[in-house]
């Protein structure tokens, strides 16, 4: 019966891992997102997925309690190390999920980022899992993700979404 469930999970984890690669891919073509964005989202989701089905089997498998939170505890105690000392990658992953699935700009949007300490506007050259690239003047600019959901951005209006189309009539 042990068999069963544990194939039934992975299973479960193999659908879920499609539906959400489809899901992203629907999601990405439809804003006319970098295929480079989409591969790290779907990473990220894949990774997190991976971990809740493996806990879940962890549970159906019975094994011994003592043992997993020996071992989940010694991950965690190194993990959480590390992004303490790094806590800003975390926030800049989850950043990047968020301005993937609701960021209003795209590549190619002239942007002004509303900083009193900085003129920070351009053209989105790419939005990366950590930082947006915004290309002014020569210069390229690295802006992390956790930033620019934090500070108000304006977006400049191009000319072709001002000047109605005219029949040809």
């Amino acid at each position: 019966m042990r068999l069963i469930i544990a194939i039934g999970i992975i299973v479960a984890l193999l659908i879920s891992i499609k539906l959400s690669t489809v899901l992203v891919d629907k999601s990405g073509f439809g804003k006319s997102v970098s295929i480079y964005r989409m591969k790290y989202i779907k990473k990220t989701i894949h990774i997190a997925l991976l971990f809740i089905y493996l806990a879940i089997l962890v549970m159906f498998l019975s094994i011994e309690y003592s043992q997993v939170l020996i071992f989940i505890s010694s991950i965690f105690a190194v993990l959480g190390v590390a992004l303490f000392a790094q806590w800003s990658i975390l926030s800049n992953i989850t950043a990047s999920l968020i301005i993937f699935f609701g960021f209003p700009y795209r590549v190619g949007d002239y942007i002004t980022v509303v900083d009193k300490e900085a003129d920070i506007s351009g053209v989105i050259e790419e939005i990366s899992l950590f930082h947006v690239l915004i290309k002014r003047e020569g210069q390229l600019i690295s802006y992390p993700n956790n930033m620019i959901l934090q500070k108000p951005v304006v977006q400049k209006i191009r000319v072709e979404e001002v000047i109605p189309p005219t029949d040809a009539s």
